[in-house]
Formats: C-alpha cells, structure tokens, sequence
C-alpha cells in the first residue's frame, strides 16, 4: 500500500472527498486535454465510413502498427523472426492474412510488458496503470498522454454519445477502487469528485440496509446516467426496488465488466425509467464493442482490428462463438498485436437498422462471474484489487465454500511468503467482513468448461440463510 493510500484510508470523509476531487481534476485534464478534441472529431466523422472505407481504413492502420513494432519493439522482432517473418512479409499482411503473425498471451504481457514489449521511441507522459483481468493475473499496461487521450475520445464518441450523454454530465460509478476502505464501515458509501461530477459507490457495500445511502446520492447529486459494473449495478438497482423506494430518472445506465441479462434491462428500465447500453473493452485498449441507440453491439475498427478464433485458430462464422483476439491502434508504445485478451464473442448473423456499417456482435460472452454473498447480505461478484502489488502471484481465484468460508486458489512464482498469506487474509475480510479464509497454492488452476476462466465461483445461493 502506498503512502498516499494510506493517508486516504485514515482520512475523515470530508478529506477523502477533497483528495478525490483533487485525483479527479488531474485525471481529466490528462484525457481530456490537448488532442482529445480533435480525436473526438475523427471518431464521429468515421462512423459514416462505407464498409469499402473501413477496409481501406482498418489496412492502413494494421501495416503501420506492424511495422512500427517490427522496427522499433525487441519483442515482436525477435519473435516474429523466429516464425521466418522478414520485412517485407509483415508489410504486406492484410486483416486477411493476420493469421500469419503469432498470437501473444497474458503472460507474454505479464513477463515483457515492461521491457521488450515496450517500443525503443516512446511518447511523453507514460505510465503504467494495472490490471488483474478475470483470470487474476497481474499485468500492467503504458499509456503515454496522446494515447489516453485517443482511448477517452473514443469512449467519449462511441459509448457515451450513443447512450445519448457525455462526459459534462453527473455520473455515478461503480468499479473497483476502494473509495470507501473498511468492509464495517458507516455511511457514506460513496465519496464525491467534484471536478467531473461524478459520484464514486462502494462496490463492495451493496445491500438492503446499505440501499437508502446509496439512493440519497443518487438524489442529492441529480445524477444523470450510472456506469460501471454491470452486477453492481444491478444489485444496487433490484435492492432499490425490492426496498420499495423511489429513484430518479435517469438517461442511461452504461455497463461494463460482467455479463449484462435481459433481466438486468429489465430492472434497470423499471428502477430508472431507461434504457441500458452494454459494452466491451479492457484496460489493454486494444479493442472497443459498444452498444448504439438502436441496441446494436458495434466493434468499432478505428480502435484494433477484432478477431473472433475458433479452438483451431480459425476465423468463426456468423452466429458462432469465437475467442477475442485483438489488435490495437491507438498504442504505439506498447502494441498488442494478436492480443488473446482473455474473453469470447459470438459474431452476428444481421445489421444493424442504425446504418452503421461497423462490424455487429450477437453477444458477448464468457464474462459471467459468481456471486459471492456476504453475511449481512452484500453481495459482489469482482475481487480486482485481491491479487493487485503482488507479482509473486500469476493467477489467483476466489471460491466460497459458504458463507463463513473463502478458498483462495493461488499459482505462484514461488511458495507465498507468511507476510503475502496475511495480506490476502486482510483484504479478503476488508471486503467481506469477518470470514475465514484458506490458501490453497496450485500448480494449476484449471479453466470452466468453455474456457474460460473463473476468477470467482461461490457455493452459496442468494436467499440462503445468513
């Protein structure tokens, strides 16, 4: 834990709101300034391009960030080298001769991402920022500041815009950093950046007698849309309704990060009054998926070029289920070229009546995670920061047992140290409250049966006696 974070966990409310707002001014002027503007524009202007224009469009930018990596990143050189690729081979692969370059793994990323997967000319402003993904493992992504302002202007244009709001707006988050630290603690269970309006929830507090909180902000900062965790939000929104209280309008729920149901719609329409937006990206940047006005789930190529893969490494047919594979434009500092990011998709076999001629996904798949309930009835089904500052772990996974009980599966470098078996206990029980909690360490921890991985399974029944 660093200085800062420990500070933040030992600060009154109102201090942690100021801290907040502070980390909030700072974070928007990085995405939000210099060329954001005219990235914003470009993203707009394209989805009018013809399917003949985002051919061009998508060929042009895969032969740039090819080259650049052949030229400027060890990794993809040597290795690329190692599969007899020259020069001029990799100048003339098309998005339809991709398959002739090798895929890269998480743990590629997890072992090189801070040396020879990094490009010898980078741009200013890099930093690193980490994610444990559904399978736990810890990886760490550069973004230079041209880079994030590129990956902002193309949430901004595709899935903000299309749900029919925008950055200006009051904004409720649900995702998983710790605004509010103790698993006991009292209300609030939000803390407020009043830089971009934007009310960051707890998501690990959710329950009956938590709900009336969360709705009074909901309330007081006249809210807009909520985005963030789509079972999150739910639970926060079937909490509200089997409560029987009142929540505002609002313009639009915006989910991410789990699989969204017809049944979450459904809750989110009656509590809200409005309709729902789902998508699909990751910290990685590499590949973009979101939801138009019209309920069409749109790939947009202008971010990577997607490719859906079949257990032989084959491109899937429409209304088939393929393994996502990406390869991102916007990063050059760190490029992820044939990225198996870790997550599935079935292709669609219709357009979209919106006109749009970017690439249609029937759903997005393999990203439904277990619900882990607590004993006062919280539930939450992400543990994101559990493995995060500890790179001894490559792969961890969370199951419970019942209600008193959490097994943590761990894959390690080497065998966990007393002091690393202690931080895992505390941050589990700073989620969940007083449980018990057993380290298992594996060789392997093995995929589901689609698989995918399970980062979290529990063996309790929501309902079950507490």
């Amino acid at each position: 834990m660093s200085l800062s974070e420990k500070i933040y966990n030992h600060s009154p409310v109102f201090l942690q709101n100021a801290m907040v707002s502070i980390y909030g001014w700072q974070w928007n002027r990085r995405r939000f300034g210099g060329i954001f503007g005219q990235e914003l524009e470009g993203y707009k202007q394209r989805e009018s391009f013809s399917a003949a224009q985002w051919q061009e469009y998508t060929s042009k930018q895969l032969s740039a960030i090819l080259n650049h990596a052949f030229a400027k990143v060890p990794y993809y050189r040597e290795k690329w080298m190692q599969y007899g690729l020259t020069a001029e081979q990799i100048n003339r692969i098309t998005p339809e001769t991709i398959n002739r370059v090798p895929l890269v793994g998480k743990e590629d990323l997890r072992k090189y991402g801070k040396s020879t997967l990094l490009s010898g000319e980078r741009e200013k402003g890099g930093s690193f920022f980490a994610s444990s993904g559904t399978t736990g493992t810890s990886t760490s992504i550069l973004f230079s500041e041209d880079m994030h302002r590129r990956w902002s202007a193309a949430y901004e244009a595709r899935v903000r815009h299309w749900a029919g709001v925008d950055r200006f707006m009051r904004r409720g988050m649900i995702g998983g950093r710790r605004v509010v630290p103790d698993a006991n603690a009292r209300p609030p269970y939000y803390r407020y950046n009043t830089a971009e309006h934007q009310v960051y929830f707890s998501a690990y507090h959710i329950s009956k007698q938590t709900v009336a909180n969360y709705l009074e902000a909901i309330k007081k900062y006249r809210l807009d849309y909520m985005v963030g965790y789509a079972m999150s939000n739910y639970f926060l929104a079937r909490f509200i309704d089997e409560q029987g209280l009142d929540a505002p309008q609002l313009r639009a729920v915006i989910t991410s990060s789990e699989k969204l149901t017809p049944e979450m719609r459904e809750v989110f329409q009656k509590v809200y009054g409005c309709k729902t937006y789902d998508g699909w990206s990751g910290v990685e940047a590499c590949g973009l998926v979101s939801e138009c006005e019209h309920g069409g789930l749109h790939i947009s190529p202008d971010v990577g070029l997607v490719e859906l893969l079949d257990k032989d490494g084959a491109t899937v047919k429409p209304g088939e289920q393929g393994e996502v594979v990406c390869t991102g434009f916007l990063n050059y500092d760190q490029p992820l070229i044939r990225y198996r990011i870790g997550d599935y998709m079935t292709l669609s076999t219709k357009s979209c009546t919106c006109g749009r001629t970017m690439p249609l996904i029937e759903e997005i798949t393999g990203r439904i995670e277990d619900v882990v309930v607590g004993k006062d009835g919280r539930e939450m089904v992400r543990f994101h920061s559990l493995f995060t500052g500890m790179p001894n772990i490559i792969k961890g996974q969370v199951v419970q047992e019942d209600i008193n009980n959490i097994r943590l599966n761990i894959m390690s470098e080497q065998p966990l140290s007393d002091g690393e078996k202690d931080i895992l206990k505390k941050k589990v029980c700073s989620q969940l409250g007083d449980v018990n909690v057993q380290i298992f360490e594996q060789k392997e921890i093995f995929c589901g049966i689609n698989g995918k991985f399970r980062a979290v399974i529990s063996n309790v029944k929501r309902g079950s006696d507490q």
